[in-house]
């Protein structure tokens, strides 16, 4: 069905379902976020110990992406969506039975591999079904999917605590993933034989996607470690439970709408690499005024949630439309996960770090190294631009 454009019925079933893959295997990074405080009190561990629950499952994630771009090519976008949602599904069941602090690491494993999936399987079925007018737009809808979860859990997760406990509001979701699997049949069609590759393997990325590969590591290390200690940190501020709840509200709000405009913003651009790079500048910004925040000016709090959702938020989004507008980055689903190798890397290493650094020297120098990390992704974006504008007659897909 290469090249096959969608019936405009279809495209907005077909967009729902990419923006619910994206989201659910997403959705347990933003509860670990807005849970910190209950987690460390029930299950008896560090806040920094956090971190590894973020690190289990991006980090299987990392290692399994650079094949699971060549698996999605073999067993198909339809097989690849319903793994996904199945795996998320089991995920969530186990983190609702497993005791102690292993038992939800094992859990978040599926979980990491239900995200390895999640790029290349949503990137192909988009570059199968989609037309070319529409590629950029749906991209940064699917891509929203990850903040729309931010959304849903920040306003569902807090009353849901309250009436089941943290278990039991996580297995609420558990219907809602197997009713996604058998929806796929329904709207993504099979992938014809002659896009599959006999075997799985690995290609090695170019000099291009090499450097969006570590953009991509950069805003993984800052988002990750942003989220995942964004709920302890704003306890140590003084903040409620009802107020983090509507902080990861807020973020996903800011990175849909993000997401949503400037996706297609970019691809009207020659390059995107100067959007990303100004994304990056302006996120350490407003982390930069977070870190002056205190008990007496919560506000500054909502400044670094706000800028961080604006702004870089938005660059795994545009950097996945680079792929699908230039293919000179490499196959569609091949490159979506390498990329994704980067991204999850950095959700991966992000949290454990700032942890360590969170355990020695407090939330001052820990924000400081994020800072460090997103003018770090800003060079690399400039250096991209320059790598792209040597070469010259710049292909838009």
């Amino acid at each position: 069905m290469t090249g096959a454009s969608a019936h405009p019925s279809s495209l907005a079933g077909l967009t729902s379902l990419m923006v619910m893959a994206m989201g659910m295997p997403m959705m347990v990074f933003y509860a670990i976020g807005m849970l910190g405080p209950e987690l460390v009190a029930d299950l008896a561990i560090s806040r920094e110990q956090l971190g590894w629950l973020t690190a289990s499952t991006f980090g299987l994630a990392a290692i399994l992406s650079p094949w699971a771009g060549a698996l999605v090519q073999r067993i198909g976008s339809r097989t690849g969506l319903t793994a996904l949602f199945l795996l998320v599904g089991l995920s969530f069941s186990l983190m609702a039975v497993l005791p102690g602090f292993g038992g939800l690491v094992t859990a978040l494993l599926f979980c990491g591999v239900a995200q390895s999936l999640a790029n290349p399987a949503t990137n192909q079925a988009i570059a199968h079904t989609v037309p070319a007018a529409r590629k950029a737009g749906v991209v940064g809808l699917k891509q929203s999917g990850v903040q729309a979860s931010a959304l849903l859990a920040g306003v569902a997760l807090p009353p849901l605590v309250v009436l089941w406990g943290w278990r039991g509001a996580l297995a609420v979701w558990v219907p809602l993933a197997l009713l996604m699997a058998v929806s796929v049949a329904r709207l993504v069609p099979a992938s014809p034989a002659a896009d599959r590759p006999p075997a799985l393997s690995v290609q090695l990325p170019n000099s291009w996607l090499a450097t969006l590969m570590a953009i991509q590591l950069c805003a993984g290390l800052a988002l990750s470690s942003f989220m995942t200690f964004l709920g302890v940190y704003a306890d140590q501020l003084g903040i409620s439970a009802r107020a983090i709840g509507a902080l990861v509200a807020c973020f996903g709000i800011m990175g849909i709408l993000s997401r949503v405009l400037l996706t297609p913003l970019g691809s009207r651009l020659r390059d995107e690499s100067a959007l990303l790079g100004a994304l990056f500048v302006l996120a350490s910004v407003a982390l930069a005024a977070m870190r002056q925040a205190s008990a007496e000016q919560h506000w500054l709090v909502w400044v670094g949630v706000i800028g961080m959702g604006l702004t870089v938020v938005a660059t795994n989004a545009i950097a996945m439309s680079m792929l699908l507008r230039d293919q000179r980055f490499g196959a569609a689903a091949a490159s979506a996960a390498m990329l994704s190798v980067g991204f999850f890397g950095g959700f991966a290493l992000g949290p454990p770090a700032f942890g360590w650094l969170l355990a020695r020297e407090g939330f001052a120098v820990a924000w400081l190294g994020l800072i460090a990390i997103l003018l770090t992704g800003g060079f690399l974006c400039l250096l991209l631009w320059h790598l792209r504008k040597e070469v010259p007659g710049h292909i838009h897909e």
